[in-house]
């Protein structure tokens, strides 16, 4: 007998790790799917690539943002734009700068395109953080007027 995983246990552990992956770049989990693409995008792109030491996170984000705008898929930048957010890897301020300074390097039209993306994210996560906020002080209210009337 061999001590080696068999092929179907190194699949699951090259899978476990591009999901973690996955979920470290983007904050949020990601459940497992059944085809190619996603075996690839899973294993190779996440497992093998972002996990490279020699780059952050961050590091390749940032990339990819130039990238992404470069090409003008803006709505795939979008993404990265709600993950650096959600992750506290980029503010608002640097990512306007981001767009700004690509502007002069992938054009006005893509570089201007990306900023306002920017401003629709930010504006997005702003309201959500709001409407939590009221959730939770509604929540809280309703707490307290069951203890109230509890009390009574």
């Amino acid at each position: 007998m061999s001590d080696q995983p068999s092929n179907g246990a190194a699949a699951e552990s090259v899978r476990a790790r591009g999901l973690a992956k996955m979920a470290e770049v983007y904050g949020t989990e990601f459940q497992d799917y059944p085809g190619a693409h996603f075996a690839v995008t899973a294993d190779h792109l996440f497992a093998d690539i972002w996990s490279r030491p020699a780059l952050t996170v961050r590091d390749r984000r940032l990339i990819l943002l130039g990238a992404l705008t470069a090409q003008g898929a803006i709505d795939t930048a979008g993404i990265q734009i709600g993950a650096a957010l959600r992750l506290a890897e980029l503010t608002e301020e640097q990512l306007h700068e981001i767009a700004l300074f690509l502007c002069h390097y992938v054009g006005w039209p893509n570089g201007t395109k990306l900023d306002l993306l920017v401003g629709t994210i930010v504006g997005q996560q702003k309201k959500a953080a709001r409407q939590q906020r009221a959730d939770a002080a509604g929540q809280s209210d309703a707490a307290d007027g069951r203890s109230d009337a509890a009390a009574e």
